[in-house]
């Protein structure tokens, strides 16, 4: 590998790989809060009570198993296939003229909805069910308890699985340079193209790409950290729980 030659692509092409990395985590950051709150979605309807007899079951049976088919098909089948197949296949079967930008949201919105479906519902599953029964026993129907008693765990439980699903979606824009998506892969395969230098244009890819996904992780513990509360809160917390067990107090 030629220093030189990596520099002066560098100098040369910044204007395209900086367009690129803006259009990969443009796709990568709404593909994430759009297919969480696709995850949120299902996990919620996932878990309400199935009715003994009536239309309501029948209809719940059919929602339920209309998405459990969405989650095993996008979670088993490439997101490099879906993009064919809603792109090119939507445009062939329907006439449909997607934007590529758009198309690229969409695909990556509903394959991590897939994924984040599963998450929150283990999410959900996590939390104490007293704490469901209780909001029941005050008069709160499913919504209402998932709204205020649920959910607000839920978030904070899965806020690293959901950020692991946000750095995977920044690597994997990548193979949205099928359908021409001018993300940071694809920018990288046209300056490469011109230069015919590829080992030296995708090494300075590589190195964009770990420099996201290593800022998206720092920043994601930062909040994780901040969420979970100070430290000396924490440690006041810990005394107060071993002076109460020494005097025999109930905690």
């Amino acid at each position: 590998m030629s220093t030189e030659w990596v520099v002066k692509i560098i100098l040369e092409n910044w204007p395209m790989f900086l367009r690129g990395a803006g259009v990969t985590l443009l796709i990568a950051l709404v593909g994430t809060i759009l297919g969480g709150i696709i995850g949120l979605l299902i996990g919620v309807i996932r878990t309400i009570p199935m009715p003994d007899r009536g239309v309501k079951r029948v209809v719940l049976k059919v929602t339920n198993t209309i998405l459990t088919i969405y989650i095993e098909v996008f979670r088993g089948t490439p997101m490099i296939v879906q993009a064919m197949v809603i792109f090119y296949g939507s445009a062939m079967a329907f006439g449909l003229d997607m934007d590529r930008l758009v198309a690229a949201i969409i695909i990556v919105s509903i394959n991590t909805g897939a994924y984040m479906a599963e998450i929150v519902l283990g999410g959900i599953v996590s939390v104490d069910k007293g704490q469901s029964e209780a909001a029941h026993a005050i008069g709160m129907n499913h919504v209402q308890t998932m709204y205020n008693v649920v959910l607000p765990q839920v978030i904070r439980n899965i806020l690293p699985a959901t950020g692991n699903q946000f750095i995977i979606n920044i690597k994997d824009t990548s193979v949205l340079n099928v359908i021409s998506v001018s993300e940071l892969f694809f920018q990288t395969k046209s300056i490469a193209g011109n230069n015919f230098r590829y080992f030296e244009s995708f090494f300075v890819a590589s190195a964009i790409y770990l420099f996201l996904t290593l800022t998206a992780t720092i920043i994601l513990r930062i909040i994780e950290k901040r969420l979970d509360g100070p430290d000396n809160y924490k440690k006041i917390s810990t005394h107060i729980h071993v002076e109460k067990k020494e005097t025999g107090m109930n905690v």
